[in-house]
C-alpha cells in the first residue's frame, strides 16, 4: 500500500529560513498541507535556538533579524535567547497557520517518479515537485582531531552541549576556537574556572567600529564566492572579524582573551605544543563550529569535488528542484530571511514552466 503523500514544495526545516520560506509560500497563494509542508526534527519551536545555553540572553545575541511580516518587540534582554526566540517563532506559526509536522526526521531524499522527489521521513514519504532544504547546521558540530586525544582523562564538549559557565567552577577550562561562541565561553567561563587557556588555529582578527551595510555586502559576496564554487562555506566570523566591544576590550585587558597557536597533541593531562609548552587542564571545550546538515540529501549527489554545494542564489546548479536557505552566504537571519523570499520567487517560476506530470 502506498502511503506516499504529495505536495507542490516541501519545506525541511522550521528556523529562520525555513519559517521565511514558508511565510513567502503562504503569502503567495501555496496553501499548507495542500500544497506546501514544513517537516522540522525538533521537538518544539524555535529552531536551533531553543537548544542554546541559558547564560546566552537575548541581550548578548548578536544580530538576530525579525521573521518576515511580524517583528520581535518588547523582549527583556535579560532573559534567555533560548525562551525568546521560541516564543516569537511559535508565536509567528500559529499568525500565520504554518502548521509545521513536529518532530519529523527527514532521512533522504531521492529521485521519484515523474520529475518528482521522493523524500523519505520518520513519519512515512513524501513526494514533491520542489525543495526548500533550510536544516541550517546546529545538528552537525565539528569535532576536530588531534593525536592523543582519545587518551585525554578529563571532559571534552562542543559549544552545542555547552551548559553555561557555573559547570567549570573551580576546574582547569582549555576553549578551542576563535569566533563568537569562543570568545563569549571564555568571557563566561573566567570568573567560575580555577584557569582558563584560549587556543585558535589562526590569530583572531578584531573589528573596530560599526559593521555597515557595505561591509556586510562585502562578507556576504566572500562567502558566495566560495559556495559558487562549490567549496564548503567559511564561518562568518572568517569574513566578519569579531567586534571589539567594552566586554572583548575587558577580557583582552584581564589577559583572558590572551590566544595560543593550536597545540600539537593532546595528553592524559592537558595539552602539549612541540615547542615544548603544555598546559594542564580537566576540560577541553571545542567551540570550533559547525557544518552544513545536508547528509540527507547525499542520494542526490549535489555535492561537487570541492565538498560543497554550488549554488546559484538559493538554486543547487545540480538539481533545480532544490533550494538551499541557510547555507553559506545565507546563513545568517537576515540573510535566511531574503534566501526564504528568493527561493520561493524561483520555484514559482519554475513550478509555472514545468507542467506537473499527468
Amino acid at each position: 500500500m502506498n502511503d506516499t503523500r504529495e505536495v507542490e514544495v516541501l519545506v525541511i526545516g522550521a528556523g529562520q529560513g525555513g519559517l521565511a520560506a514558508a511565510y513567502h509560500l503562504r503569502r503567495t497563494g501555496f496553501e499548507p498541507e495542500r500544497e506546501f509542508v514544513v517537516l522540522d526534527h525538533s521537538p518544539a519551536p524555535g529552531g536551533a535556538w531553543q537548544f542554546r545555553w541559558p547564560s546566552l540572553t537575548y541581550g548578548k545575541v548578536h544580530g538576530m533579524h525579525a521573521l518576515p511580516g511580524m517583528e520581535l518587540t518588547g523582549a527583556d534582554p535579560a532573559r534567555p535567547s533560548s525562551e525568546v526566540v521560541r516564543e516569537y517563532f511559535d508565536a509567528y506559526e500559529r499568525t500565520f497557520d504554518l502548521r509545521v509536522r513536529r518532530p519529523v526526521d527527514v532521512r533522504a531524499v531521492r529521485e521519484g517518479q515523474d520529475g518528482r522527489l521522493a523524500v523519505e521521513t520518520s513519519d512515512g514519504g513524501w513526494s514533491t515537485r520542489a525543495l526548500i532544504n533550510a536544516t541550517g547546521t546546529w545538528d552537525r558540530p565539528f569535532w576536530p582531531r588531534y593525536p592523543g586525544q582519545e587518551t585525554f582523562r578529563g571532559r571534552q564538549l562542543h559549544t552545542a552541549q555547552y551548559p553555561g559557565p557555573e559547570e567549570f567552577a573551580g576546574l582547569r577550562v582549555i576553549v578551542v576556537g576563535g569566533g563568537a561562541s569562543g570568545t563569549q565561553h571564555l568571557l563566561e567561563i573566567a570568573p567560575y574556572a580555577a584557569a582558563t587557556t584560549w587556543v585558535t588555529r589562526r590569530p583572531p582578527v578584531f573589528r573596530e567600529g560599526p559593521f555597515d551595510e557595505g561591509a556586510g555586502r562585502a562578507a556576504v559576496a566572500l562567502v558566495e564566492e566560495r559556495v559558487r564554487q562549490g567549496l564548503p562555506p567559511r564561518s562568518v566570523v572568517s569574513v566578519t572579524g569579531l567586534p571589539l566591544d567594552d566586554a572583548i576590550r575587558q577580557g583582552i585587558a584581564d589577559g583572558v582573551l590572551d590566544r595560543l597557536p593550536m597545540f600539537d597533541r593532546i595528553t592524559p593531562d592537558g595539552v602539549e605544543w612541540d615547542d615544548g609548552r603544555r598546559a594542564d587542564a580537566d576540560v577541553v571545550l571545542w567551540a570550533t563550529g559547525f557544518r552544513a546538515a545536508v547528509d540527507h540529501l547525499a542520494p542526490l549527489r549535489l555535492r561537487e569535488p570541492g565538498g560543497g554545494i554550488r549554488v546559484d542564489g538559493t538554486r543547487a546548479v545540480a538539481d533545480h528542484r532544490v533550494h538551499l536557505v541557510g547555507y553559506g552566504p545565507s546563513a545568517s537571519t537576515i540573510g535566511a530571511n531574503r534566501a526564504g523570499r528568493a527561493a520561493v520567487r524561483d520555484i514559482r517560476r519554475f513550478l509555472a514552466n514545468t507542467p506537473a506530470a499527468a
